[in-house]
């Protein structure tokens, strides 16, 4: 379901804000902080990309020059198998960072103590700790890693470990011949901060020693839709055990 499309004068406005509004004080919590609840448009990464009405892949042209000879396939080809080549046909997670990424609206809430981030698509939901934990041990490698969150003057930077291999992004829909995968040694560091009035700063690192020889940083923008609140977020449900995918049926589940 993708409902969130905006013409090219929002575009402008959101491109100009930052010089229109030097004065601007960004809203802070009760201990000070930032305050990034609310909800926005997904990332994006460029004002073009504001009315694709589409998923947002990472640019390879800044991460091309640094993969990794030899390492891990980061390209897999499709096998013609959707469990492989898109398992979320099936009700299995998207993972992070695609998720974040994905075409839907997302809500921050903010307390001192954690960032809880909802991505309206497949409800995907990251409970971000801020006071200063370690990653915890012990635990299973997971779609969505392990996150914990510190700050930086004003900005929040949130550092994510602990994957198990899994896609990178929608780039599958982009180039149907090949698929982006991460390894299981990813470490994905986010930084977080207001822009201006109507615009979060975003920016992604992505730190994959099994694919690139160094980590690399796309920068993206979150729209703020403080008009989209008394709506909320839509409830999004997976159809369990789907035996027909994309309209092709097979014998077994």
């Amino acid at each position: 379901m993708i409902k969130y499309c905006f013409p090219i004068a929002a575009v402008l406005f959101l491109s100009m804000a930052g010089a229109q509004n030097a004065s601007f004080k960004m809203p802070r919590a009760a201990d000070g902080k930032p305050d990034f609840s609310g909800i926005y448009e997904w990332p994006k990464a460029s004002a073009a990309e504001r009315c694709r009405c589409s998923a947002t892949i990472f640019d390879r042209n800044i991460f091309l020059p640094l993969l990794k000879p030899g390492g891990e396939p980061i390209y897999e080809k499709p096998t013609g198998d959707p469990r492989h080549d898109e398992p979320r046909n099936f009700c299995m997670p998207a993972g992070f960072p695609s998720g974040m990424l994905s075409a839907n609206a997302v809500q921050f809430v903010q307390n001192r103590n954690y960032l809880v981030v909802v991505h309206e698509f497949q409800r995907m939901t990251r409970i971000i700790p801020l006071d200063g934990r370690p990653h915890r041990k012990g635990l299973e490698p997971m779609y969505y890693g392990d996150p914990v969150g510190h700050w930086e003057g004003d900005t929040l930077v949130v550092e994510t470990t602990n994957f198990k291999r899994w896609g990178l992004d929608d780039y599958y829909y982009t180039n149907p011949k090949e698929y982006r995968m991460h390894s299981d040694a990813l470490k994905v560091t986010e930084h977080i901060s207001w822009k201006d009035p109507k615009t979060l700063a975003y920016a992604m690192t992505i730190d994959d020693p099994k694919e690139f020889t160094a980590p690399w940083t796309q920068n993206f923008t979150m729209a703020y839709k403080p008009e989209w609140d008394s709506v909320g977020l839509f409830e999004y449900v997976c159809e369990e055990n789907n035996r027909c995918p994309g309209g092709k049926c097979a014998s077994n589940p």
